[in-house]
């Protein structure tokens, strides 16, 4: 799992508006350390009682109005999740609602534990594996807009790489059924699509967009420019400019393969119609650049992003 805000047994943490002997559901779990916060919520490791079996569990506690959003945006998770079974899609496997006159106050979600590290804290520094990770990654959004949802969320944060060399696509609190049009504005600023700032239609190609944003950063270490704003504060504004790109990859970053330069900024077109027709496209155009590498050599370093 990702590196978390600190470890250590969740007393207060688990037990802010009720106590664990209240909630039936969550007593067959032993609850450890915190591994990690997101979206409102706290994150720890837990183990089923009977068959010691490590799950993730995510806790979100609605305080107040402004935190009812985070038991949508988790609820949405679990109902996502369980709609889909792929290797590289996070699983979810129950949903423990602890309500006060008939409104959901706290809920626990019990997920995949992922022994792991976010693509952001980690990314590899061989470009064959840069390259894998991303053919995985849209060999996996295939099978969730084949399932009918997009992921609406995609960038370094919320793709986890396994220690056993395996990966896994997280966090559907924001993915919606394709064709959807959100009432309001949702995403991560450095990755959203036009269309999203637009609150217009998220389909299978909003993911495209926001995973070759993700690869830009990768293979650059900048982040592409998007539509939205850079900061409020003129300085700040100047600083990040300073981070963000929207030249061809290959431009900033010589090592990055003439095709896959190509691919990336077809992804990051403005006008979704531009853009490659879904994520099967995707990842094939990524196998050939896999195989053009492996001609050549495959352990060929690429710079890594780090954090900018």
């Amino acid at each position: 799992m990702a590196r978390g805000a600190g470890r250590g047994v969740l007393r207060p943490a688990m037990a802010s508006m009720t106590t664990m002997s209240e909630i039936p559901q969550i007593r067959k779990y032993e609850l450890g350390s915190r591994i990690g916060r997101g979206a409102g919520a706290t994150i720890s490791l837990a183990y089923e009682r009977t068959t010691r079996q490590p799950f993730a569990i995510k806790h979100v506690v609605c305080r107040n109005p402004d935190d009812a959003r985070f038991i949508v945006q988790a609820e949405n998770e679990f109902h996502v999740a369980q709609r889909m079974d792929h290797p590289y899609l996070r699983k979810c496997y129950e949903l423990i609602r602890s309500r006060r006159w008939l409104k959901t106050r706290e809920l626990f979600l019990v997920m995949d534990y992922v022994d792991g590290e976010r693509l952001e804290d980690r990314c590899p520094e061989r470009l064959g594996d840069v390259v894998s990770i991303f053919t995985r990654v849209a060999t996996g959004l295939h099978a969730m807009h084949m399932a009918g949802f997009a992921h609406a969320d995609i960038k370094p944060n919320n793709i986890l790489l396994e220690k056993n060399g395996g990966l896994k696509i997280i966090d559907f609190g924001q993915s919606c059924p394709l064709g959807h049009r959100k009432t309001r504005l949702q995403g991560t600023p450095d990755f959203m699509a036009p269309e999203q700032v637009a609150r217009q239609r998220i389909d299978h190609r909003t993911d495209v967009f926001n995973l070759g944003a993700t690869m830009y950063w990768v293979v650059t270490g900048k982040w592409f420019k998007t539509l939205m704003p850079a900061g409020p504060a003129a300085t700040k504004k100047i600083a990040l400019e300073q981070c963000r790109g929207s030249v061809p990859p290959r431009e900033l970053n010589p090592l990055v393969p003439l095709s896959l330069s190509r691919l990336i900024m077809e992804c990051c077109e403005s006008n979704p119609e531009l853009r490659p027709p879904d994520m099967r496209k995707v990842a094939s155009r990524l196998e050939v650049v896999q195989h053009l590498l492996d001609q050549k050599s495959a352990s060929a370093v690429i710079r890594p992003a780090g954090k900018v």
